[in-house]
């Protein structure tokens, strides 16, 4: 725990009436207030959990923005089950995403997604109005993980909203390549952030928390 920022666990209610463990990291002084972000955690089936994401949302927090992290349905002290395509997880995200924002006044909110969370959230991006834009860390768009995670691809891609995708240039689920090809048909705005020589379990790790947070925050204040 950090004097310069609080942490709260909650228990939010999504649409279909599964559980949402969430915890928010709130900066203790006034910091960027009308923009909370959330942050959705990699694949559940693989053991994707919220603590992952800890060390960017705190990094985000001491920065003075609210950030939530929580488990997807089936995962840790949320009820339900996880889906294989994660579109189910969808509905998880807009209600995080619609909590956040009412319960602390938070009038915008950035999405952030980590690997398999990357397509769930980029599902969810147009769904709610108050979000702003999307950061993809390390979006499987490779052709074994599209299997799972194709029919996602659509949906960020057809955005109107701001787009930023970071990933490295090892990562073992999508090429350089691959990744280029597929923001070429982009709408809107999107840019890209290639970490040389990194693969994708590496960029996930917390050696990367920090690269992470300074990334984000560059993000928000080109929004």
């Amino acid at each position: 725990m950090s004097e310069n920022y609080s942490l709260e666990s909650f228990t939010v209610e999504g649409s279909d009436g599964v559980k949402l463990r969430a915890r928010v990291f709130k900066p203790r002084t006034e910091g960027n207030g009308n923009l909370g972000i959330v942050l959705v955690h990699p694949y559940s089936i693989l053991g994707g959990c919220q603590g992952l994401l800890r060390g960017i949302a705190s990094g985000l927090a001491l920065n003075g923005y609210t950030s939530a992290t929580f488990d997807m349905r089936g995962v840790g002290k949320s009820t339900g089950r996880p889906s294989l395509t994660g579109f189910a997880e969808v509905k998880d995200v807009v209600a995080v995403c619609n909590w956040l924002s009412n319960t602390f006044s938070l009038p915008r909110i950035l999405l952030v997604g980590s690997s398999a969370g990357a397509p769930i959230a980029g599902s969810a991006v147009d769904q709610i109005e108050k979000v702003i834009g999307y950061v993809s860390i390390g979006y499987p768009f490779g052709m074994t993980a599209s299997i799972l995670f194709g029919r996602h691809h659509k949906t960020i891609l057809q955005s109107p909203k701001p787009k930023f995708f970071i990933m490295g240039t090892q990562d073992g689920f999508t090429s350089v390549k691959q990744l280029r090809n597929k923001l070429n048909s982009a709408a809107g705005r999107v840019e890209t952030h290639l970490i040389d020589g990194v693969g994708h379990f590496q960029m996930e790790g917390p050696a990367y928390d920090a690269e992470m947070v300074d990334l984000i925050i560059k993000f928000i204040a080109s929004l």
